[in-house]
């Protein structure tokens, strides 16, 4: 078992335990919680013994394996089955030995180590690691891809199947989820039922610990509370614990006041259909739920609109992709007031290309999209994180889209999103990718939006954040579209569903457990389709190989066209910050600066206007790269 006796834990001048106790029983799996910044990746630390107690014992017993998600790859030219398959460390030990063996015509240790590879499931080894990959999204040629084609999320999901790869007795997972759409998390949910070993899950996904862990253990207060039963219990349990707090108590009375005001409002709003109902349980389950949560530091709304139009969005005949690649055709869409739709659909079948459509970072191939005069969508996607000015505070920020407003106000705004005092003044440089996400949110709930356009808005946000924002969401006026793997923000943020897949964009008639099952039949549809093809059979591994090899030297001179551009546009936006912040300077405008001031808006001016040319140009490029690779694969 895991035992741990008056632990104390201190990382620099913080001490993140003290006095802690927890034991942990073999087979058992816990969800690890706690505030950002609490200490829960120094415990992980410590069960791996890359950091030692400081006071205490930290029992674990000496023959178990320890597998762990790495956050780093030090390896960009394996291919991604082999690198999958580098998690059996013990195996390519064998398999090393092995090969020294026949070298040497070592007939004795030939036999032992071929006795060694079957006990270790040697044989079946390259299946299972293609079986780790087919659950997480991996097609069967990217799967002979080198490491470094992949993209930061994906090169995650390999360091995921690595450890799952490897065996062991205790696996320690975090975050596993925040790289994974929906499919690959229901996939993951299963695989994890079924481990054998004991299990710690860091997460921020509710419903995720919900199906997996059967403890909770929460980090608080330099203390480990080990509770029975998954998140749910723990909120019940907690908010019971909470309400004999007389401040809690009085919080909990108001929250529960504007949830119940809410849901009498939506009771009268909602039909009979499945989904809505759905919405109605997991709201008054907030209700029942949300004292737990009494000491969030998130509590904001988004900005109401000043106007709005009906419809806000209306897309006819809509042919959407890439270039020349047709993705989705025909795709009929209208967007009104009060809409609120969660996008379905397997990986790759273009939740993504719709959005961005919808955002006009696409335009559409075909058909016709007509946006309301008074349309002002509010649009969150991954790679908004990246276009934040490094080196511009919070405050900074929003001054710059509010220069009318009163700095006390910005600030107090900006608290709802827990960026106070100094942090509201500190550069985003820093900042975690959970504090990006809450402030490219902060910006958008600023500018009243009456449109919410969100691909996968709760990656890196903690629990407490999730709810703010499922809150926020609730009380939103305008239309939401949202992309997301957390099943409890579409369950309560959400009306209806629409299914993207095999090329069409349709209503949902179902709740998220139809669509569990609808997964289940698709890939069955997807492997017997596979599994009937000639060619699939008589292609072998070589064959599989060359043919990437070939894909890749056929897309190498777009992709360094590409990454040209991207080059270049990285530093183009370091000097548009760089000219910002000078702006953002009071003393320049004095009357004595009056010409600096004009050169500095003149170079302001050029480099914008370079910026949107070097965009356009990489997002033409980016366009013909997906569309080769595209079309090669589908050859």
């Amino acid at each position: 078992m895991i035992r741990l006796q008056n632990l104390t834990l201190q990382r620099g001048p913080q001490r993140l335990l003290e006095s802690a106790e927890l034991t942990l029983h073999p087979g058992q799996k816990a969800g690890l919680i706690g505030a950002n910044g609490a200490g829960k990746s120094s415990l992980f630390a410590l069960l791996r013994g890359q950091l030692g107690a400081d006071a205490g014992d930290c029992h674990i017993p000496a023959a178990w394996r320890i597998a762990h998600m790495r956050q780093e790859v030090d390896t960009l030219e394996r291919l991604a089955v082999d690198y999958v398959l580098d998690g059996d460390i013990d195996l390519r030990g064998i398999q090393r030995e092995l090969a020294a063996a026949e070298a040497a015509q070592d007939g004795n240790a030939l036999g032992r180590l071929h006795a060694d590879f079957e006990a270790a499931d040697g044989y079946t080894a390259d299946a299972r690691a293609r079986k780790l990959l087919a659950g997480l999204g991996f097609t069967a040629a990217q799967m002979e891809r080198q490491v470094g084609d992949f993209s930061g999320g994906w090169r995650m999901r390999l360091n995921l199947a690595q450890a799952l790869m490897c065996p062991s007795d205790l696996l320690l997972l975090d975050e596993p989820t925040n790289h994974l759409d929906l499919d690959a998390i229901l996939w993951l949910e299963d695989w994890l039922k079924g481990y054998p070993g004991t299990l710690i899950l860091i997460s921020h996904d509710r419903d995720f610990l919900d199906a997996v862990v059967d403890h909770v253990v929460h980090l608080d207060q330099q203390k480990l509370v080990l509770y029975r039963g998954g998140y749910s219990s723990f909120e019940r349990t907690r908010a019971e614990r909470l309400a004999q707090q007389q401040q809690a108590y009085d919080k909990q009375q108001a929250q529960r006041a504007h949830m119940e005001k809410y849901i009498a409002r939506f009771k009268a709003q909602a039909t009979k259909a499945r989904q809505a109902q759905s919405r109605i349980k997991a709201l008054e389950r907030l209700e029942e739920l949300a004292p737990a949560h009494v000491d969030s530091p998130f509590e904001f709304a988004f900005r109401e609109a000043d106007k709005l139009s009906s419809p806000l969005l209306d897309l006819a005949e809509g042919r959407l992709g890439y270039g020349e690649t047709t993705i989705l055709h025909p795709v009929k869409l209208q967007l009104t007031p009060g809409a609120r739709i969660g996008l379905l659909g397997p990986n790759g079948a273009g939740k993504s290309t719709l959005i961005k459509t919808l955002a006009a970072e696409l335009e559409p191939l075909g058909g016709r999209l007509q946006r309301g005069e008074n349309l002002a969508i509010g649009y969150f996607a991954q790679h908004q994180l990246d276009s934040l000015d490094a080196k511009a505070s919070p405050l900074l920020h929003l001054q710059r889209i509010a220069p009318g407003e009163r700095e006390q106000g910005l600030r107090d705004f900006l608290g709802g999103f827990d960026f106070r005092g100094p942090r509201c003044d500190e550069a985003v440089l820093n900042f975690s990718g959970g504090e990006k996400a809450r402030l490219a949110l902060a910006l958008i709930a600023w500018q009243k939006p009456n449109l919410l356009l969100l691909d996968e808005p709760t990656n890196h946000l903690d629990l407490d954040m999730r709810l703010a924002l499922t809150l926020a969401l609730q009380e939103f006026a305008g239309a939401v579209l949202v992309v997301s793997h957390d099943r409890h923000l579409l369950k309560s943020t959400t009306d209806e569903f629409l299914l993207v897949a095999d090329g069409k964009v349709q209503a949902f008639d179902g709740d998220l457990d139809d669509y569990s099952r609808w997964l289940v039949d698709f890939r069955a549809r997807q492997e017997s389709v596979s599994d009937g093809d000639p060619a699939v059979d008589k292609t072998d591994r070589k064959a599989q190989r060359q043919a990437a090899a070939a894909l890749r030297q056929q897309l190498a001179p777009l992709k360094k066209a590409a990454d040209k551009l991207e080059a270049e546009l990285g530093k183009l936006q370091e000097k548009l910050a760089s000219l910002e912040a000078r702006l953002g300077d009071s003393g320049l405008y004095d009357a004595s600066r009056k010409e600096e001031l004009r050169q500095a808006l003149a170079d302001q001016a050029t480099a914008k206007t370079r910026e949107a040319e070097l965009e356009e140009q990489w997002l033409e490029a980016l366009e013909r790269l997906e569309g080769l690779q595209a079309e090669l694969e589908g050859a």
